[in-house]
């Protein structure tokens, strides 16, 4: 059974079981109950069907060039959430297009979508609405569903160790050079959901690469971006904010967050039980790295956005997409037609996927 370490915040995981908000007859709790395991049962079922199918699929498209892989991608997270009974709104506009070769040879700027983290269930979510690979810790990898998607899905996987931090980082910019977006999680782990920690600066190193000085070896820094087309950076708050229909309590946010040392199989249990939930992600406006004077300040920036979203939407309040700083005209624009217009919609239609700007 998978399980998450405690974390460096002491935070222990609460109760997973749902509890009655108020006394009912014990007939009534009976029915309740095997309604939603027979409902927990039926959606297991449908995972189990759809990964392999999808995951197929998505194996003879990467032998494909171009960005059907990446559409597809979508599709196969819209349908885990539709499975598991998962809505998603989205307030804002994501910056950039799904990328690719031609996209980098048009000068269109990559972005990094930078998060919040506080479940597993995240991944489903921007992994839905984001046209982008993952950059997540080499222990998913080995997970059972989740792992198997996301190396089809060509997440990078990471060590975190000081001897791969080189090879590592000039693989994430190989891929956004190559025509990737990528999605990180700048805290470092996932929280209870209450607030946004901190983030690290470090994740930002590859949005604001160092500048060699005169005399400096080029073998340093044996990867970088062409002149104008280092990746943007778009803040994003993410929230679970609706449970059976009604606004999400304090006492209900163990149901999606997963963080501590909480075993993945019971709250995944636990999750499909329930009937419908939402999530919220605001989109809010890009940063630009280069007019920031550091790796510290940049990161600081997106912190105040996404915890001020974040916060805001924890207080059920329709959310507010934050100005950014960058130069609009860096924004990329293109139409999408045909096939892959019919991809982009499937996803968003399988995961009720509804955009608020």
């Amino acid at each position: 059974m998978i399980s998450r370490r405690r974390s460096a915040q002491g935070h222990t995981a609460p109760p997973t079981g749902s509890g009655p908000l108020c006394p009912l007859p014990a007939w009534v709790e009976a029915l309740c109950k095997l309604s939603g395991q027979i409902r927990g049962a039926l959606r297991l079922g449908g995972v189990v069907f759809w990964v392999p199918l999808s995951v197929g699929f998505e194996a003879c498209l990467l032998l494909v060039p171009g960005t059907p892989k990446i559409r597809w991608t979508r599709v196969i997270w819209g349908v885990l959430c539709k499975l598991l009974g998962l809505r998603i709104r989205v307030v804002g506009q994501r910056a950039g297009t799904v990328g690719g070769p031609k996209a980098r040879q048009r000068g269109e700027r990559p972005v990094i979508y930078i998060s919040n983290h506080s479940s597993w269930i995240d991944v489903l979510i921007l992994g839905t609405i984001l046209p982008s690979v993952f950059v997540a810790k080499g222990d998913i990898e080995k997970w059972p569903v989740m792992g198997l998607i996301s190396k089809i899905g060509r997440t990078i996987f990471v060590s975190r160790q000081r001897s791969t931090t080189g090879r590592e980082r000039d693989e994430m910019i190989n891929r956004m050079v190559m025509g990737d977006n990528l999605v990180l999680f700048p805290e470092g782990t996932s929280s209870d959901g209450s607030r946004v920690l901190p983030f690290m600066s470090a994740f930002f190193a590859i949005a604001k690469l160092p500048k060699l000085r005169d005399g400096m070896d080029p073998a340093l820094l044996p990867v970088s971006y062409e002149p104008g087309m280092a990746p943007l950076i778009q803040p994003i708050s993410l929230v679970y904010d609706r449970l059976e229909g009604l606004p999400l309590h304090r006492l209900r946010r163990p149901v999606f967050a997963w963080y501590g040392d909480m075993d993945l199989g019971p709250h995944l249990w636990q999750l499909v039980q329930w009937k419908e939930s939402r999530a919220t992600v605001i989109l809010h406006e890009p940063l630009d790295p280069e007019l920031f004077p550091s790796r510290k300040a940049l990161a600081q920036a997106a912190w105040n956005a996404v915890a001020q979203g974040a916060a805001e939407l924890r207080q059920n309040n329709p959310g507010t997409v934050l100005p950014g700083k960058y130069d609009p005209a860096e924004l990329p624009h293109n139409k999408v037609r045909g096939l892959a217009r019919v991809l982009d919609r499937i996803g968003a239609a399988f995961a009720s996927c509804k955009n608020r700007h």
